[in-house]
């Protein structure tokens, strides 16, 4: 049999993209521009509210309402990148955003009002010197523009925020999707296929012929299930079943196998090539090592709300010496093992598990068990 060394991770199948850096003070302009026309939107928003509730001098009161709302508005805004690790994410802790909120709105009053005098050419601090009730509501009416632009960045800011840890979210079950792919495409696997089936076409063009419908079979199915979150559990036998199929055009008599799939089970929703990778596991550490080769059988059982899949090999079994010491069985890969139950924990939590023991019965090998709730999982 040739064989020949597995390529690199970065050239596998798949290469799983990696995140662009974005440049961080780019990000930082393009935020503060954005606040800052959102600033001056709302600003102008207070000013014709103001003009048609006192008409008169729409001029000055243009430069008063945008001198102190940017004011307000590049004395929070600044203090909150300066205050924070990460500039363009959330606010500080809650004593300091409270004091800089404070800061903002006294100092930007007092800038703000100092630059609409010298436009101007009045002061104004004269004028609420001898008129305190009239300086009274300019400092209400003035918190409280200044609390509902404050609020209104704060939501806007926090809906960014949450779309982006969604689209997170999504980039990495993106990359796990193209990583099971690419785990599913085993290099090693697809070069021993293709060079049996080289030497196959002279040798033998039917048996040939047949390798070469099951590997095509085989990706076909294996790539139309990685883009699905879900597919009928009768699929996922299939998928097993030209898997098999390959490898028995390998194996050739030493690779047995049995399928059970009761018809009342078939349409149940399962992930996708979920049992793909102990299946696999059983052929290469279980089977291929034995001289004899041995038989495989892959069962699905309903137990009230609950659905047993089990793959059982007569390999050579579990050496539970070396699990016990740390190290990992020979039979299972790690990674194999650790893809399963970490794709049946993030859909199920708690209510789904992997078992892997010792079979019990005079021919040896391997029992592995996946138990999950018959719920929450639609194709």
């Amino acid at each position: 049999m040739l064989t020949r060394p597995s390529p690199p991770a970065s050239q596998g199948p798949f290469t799983v993209p990696t995140s662009t850096r974005v440049d961080p003070s780019r990000g930082l302009a393009r935020m503060f521009g954005l606040h800052f026309v959102q600033a001056f939107s709302f600003n102008c928003v207070l000013w014709l509210l103001h003009v048609v509730a006192m008409p008169g001098e729409w001029a000055n009161k243009f430069v008063y309402s945008q001198a102190i709302g940017l004011s307000i508005w590049a004395i929070i805004d600044f203090g909150r990148v300066a205050l924070r690790s990460d500039p363009q994410r959330g606010w500080p802790s809650p004593p300091l955003t409270v004091g800089l909120v404070l800061l903002g709105i006294a100092g930007g009053f007092a800038l703000g009002t100092t630059l609409g005098d010298a436009y101007s050419g009045v002061s104004t601090w004269e004028l609420w010197s001898l008129a305190p009730r009239r300086l009274a509501a300019t400092l209400v009416g003035t918190v409280f523009a200044a609390s509902v632009a404050i609020y209104f960045f704060h939501s806007r800011g926090r809906a960014a925020q949450q779309r982006a840890e969604l689209a997170a979210s999504e980039r990495d079950a993106t990359l796990a999707k193209l990583t099971l792919l690419q785990s599913q495409l085993e290099p090693h696997m697809l070069f021993n296929t293709l060079a049996n089936l080289r030497v196959l076409i002279a040798v033998d063009p039917p048996r040939a012929q047949a390798m070469l419908d099951s590997l095509i079979a085989y990706l076909r199915a294996t790539l139309s299930a990685s883009r699905s979150s879900a597919h009928a559990l009768a699929a996922e036998f299939e998928r097993i079943d030209d898997y098999l199929a390959l490898m028995a055009v390998r194996m050739g008599e030493r690779l047995r196998s049995r399928l059970t799939l009761p018809e009342a089970l078939r349409e149940l929703a399962v992930p996708p090539l979920l049992l793909q990778p102990l299946v696999e596991n059983a052929v290469k550490h279980g089977l291929e090592t034995k001289v004899e080769g041995g038989r495989i059988e892959v069962s699905a059982q309903r137990d009230g709300a609950l659905l047993h899949l089990t793959v059982r090999d007569t390999g050579v079994g579990l050496n539970f010496a070396a699990a016990a010491s740390g190290a990992v069985a020979p039979h299972a890969t790690a990674f194999g093992l650790s893809q399963v139950r970490e794709r049946l924990h993030v859909l199920y939590g708690d209510r789904a598990a992997l078992a892997l023991e010792a079979a019990t019965d005079a021919e040896g090998g391997v029992l592995a068990r996946i138990t999950l709730p018959l719920v929450d999982v639609k194709p």
